[in-house]
C-alpha cells in the first residue's frame, strides 16, 4: 500500500482500430507515498499534414529483458534528477514514472525527453477531482479526446496506469467509493476513447495494490478484460512490519491475477522501508523479479515521503541495488528493444 500522494493495450481491439484508421500494418498483440502529480499542461506541437503510421509498440510489451524503471521526483518534465539517479546506481532507468493529476494537460514534452534518453515513460493517472461513474458517462470526453490526439500527435510509446490501487480504500477511486462494475465501465471508456482518436502508441497497464492488506476484496471483478489490458502491474512495498519474502510480498497478488489473466506482470511502483534488512529485501526483489519469465520489472520508488524511500540514504542497500542493477538482465535501450 503506497504511503501518499497527490495528485496503450495495444490490444487486438486497438490494433483493428488502427488498421481502419491509417492503413498501417500493425497486427493485434500477442496473447505508497505518491508525489504532486506531473504535466502542467504541456502538449505536443502541431500535427503534421500527414500522420506518420503509429510506432509500433509490440517488441515493448515483452521484451527478452526486464524494464529497470525508477520514479523519481521532477522527472521527466526535467531529466537532471534521473541523470543524477543513474549516476549513483550506475545504470540509467528505461521506465520512468510519473504522477498526472485527471485535468492536466500530457506532458510531451517530458515525454520526448526520456525517450530521447533511451526511457519509455509509465503515467499514473489520478481521478481526485472527478468520479468515475462521470468519466464513463463520457462527461470528461472533451479532456480525453484532447489528450488522446495529443498522444497520436507524439506518436512516441507511453504507458498509461489509470486509478492504481483501487482495490484499496484510501483512495477517492477505491472500494468505498466504486463499484467494480463503475471502475470497469469508466478504464474501457477511456480506452474506447484512446482507439477512437487512433491513440495507438499507449500500453495499458491495470495495477491493484497488493492484496496483503486488502484480502476481503476480489481484484477479478475489476479486470476490465484482457481486449482493454496489456500489462498487469502490481504496487507493493517491502516493510519493516511485514514478510521481507519476495513471495511473501507480491505471491499471493500474483496467484490471485493467474486465475483470470495470463497478461504480462510488472511491478510499477515499489521500495524499501530503511532499516537493517533493507539489503536484503534489495537483493530479494532483484532474485524475485528475474526468477519470473512473465514477470517483466520493476520501478523503484525513490522519493521521501512518509518514509524515506530514496537508495541515497541507505549506503549499504545503495551498494547492494547498484551490484544487482549492473546484471545485464536488467535494462535496455527502449528504441531499441
Amino acid at each position: 500500500m503506497r504511503r501518499r500522494r497527490l495528485a496503450g493495450t495495444v490490444s487486438a481491439l486497438t490494433a483493428i482500430a488502427l488498421l481502419v484508421l491509417t492503413g498501417c500494418s500493425l497486427k493485434s498483440t500477442p496473447a505508497s507515498d505518491k508525489p504532486a502529480a506531473s504535466g502542467s499542461g504541456a502538449t505536443t506541437g502541431n500535427a503534421a499534414a500527414t500522420p506518420a503510421p503509429p510506432y509500433d509498440v509490440r517488441p515493448l510489451l515483452d521484451p527478452a529483458k526486464k524494464y529497470f524503471g525508477a520514479a523519481i521526483d521532477k522527472a521527466p518534465h526535467a531529466m537532471a534528477p534521473v541523470t543524477a539517479y543513474t549516476d549513483m546506481v550506475g545504470k540509467a532507468p528505461n521506465l520512468l514514472e510519473y504522477y498526472a493529476e485527471w485535468g492536466a494537460g500530457f506532458d510531451a514534452s517530458g515525454v520526448r525527453a526520456a525517450w530521447q534518453q533511451g526511457a519509455m515513460t509509465l503515467m499514473s493517472w489520478e481521478p481526485f477531482h472527478i468520479s468515475l461513474a462521470d468519466i464513463a458517462a463520457g462527461k470528461a470526453d472533451t479532456y480525453l479526446k484532447k489528450y488522446a490526439t495529443d498522444v497520436r500527435i507524439l506518436n512516441l510509446p507511453v504507458v498509461i496506469d489509470f486509478a492504481d490501487e483501487f482495490n484499496g480504500d484510501w483512495e477517492n477511486w477505491g472500494t468505498k467509493h466504486v463499484t467494480p462494475a463503475q471502475f470497469v465501465a469508466a478504464w474501457r471508456h477511456i480506452h474506447d476513447v484512446f482507439t477512437d482518436m487512433g491513440a495507438g502508441t499507449v500500453i495499458w497497464a491495470w495495477s491493484p495494490n497488493v492484496i496483503n492488506p486488502v484480502k476481503n476484496v476480489d481484484l477479478k471483478p475489476y479486470y476490465p478484460g484482457d481486449a482493454y489490458v496489456d500489462w498487469v502491474g502490481m504496487v507493493g512495498y517491502f516493510t519493516l512490519s511485514s514478510d521481507n519474502a519476495f513471495s511473501s510480498v507480491f505471491g499471493p497478488t500474483m496467484t490471485e491475477i493467474r486465475t483470470f489473466t495470463q497478461r504480462p506482470l510488472i511491478i510499477i511502483e515499489t521500495a524499501s522501508e530503511p532499516g537493517e534488512r533493507r539489503r536484503a529485501d534489495i537483493k530479494n526483489l532483484f532474485d524475485g523479479v528475474e526468477a519470473r519469465d512473465d514477470l517483466l520489472g520493476f520501478i523503484w520508488f525513490d522519493y521521501k515521503k512518509r518514509a524515506d524511500w530514496r537508495l541515497q540514504v541507505s549506503p549499504l542497500a545503495l551498494a547492494e541495488f547498484k551490484q544487482l542493477a549492473a546484471d545485464d538482465r536488467f535494462g535496455f535501450d527502449v528504441r531499441k528493444p
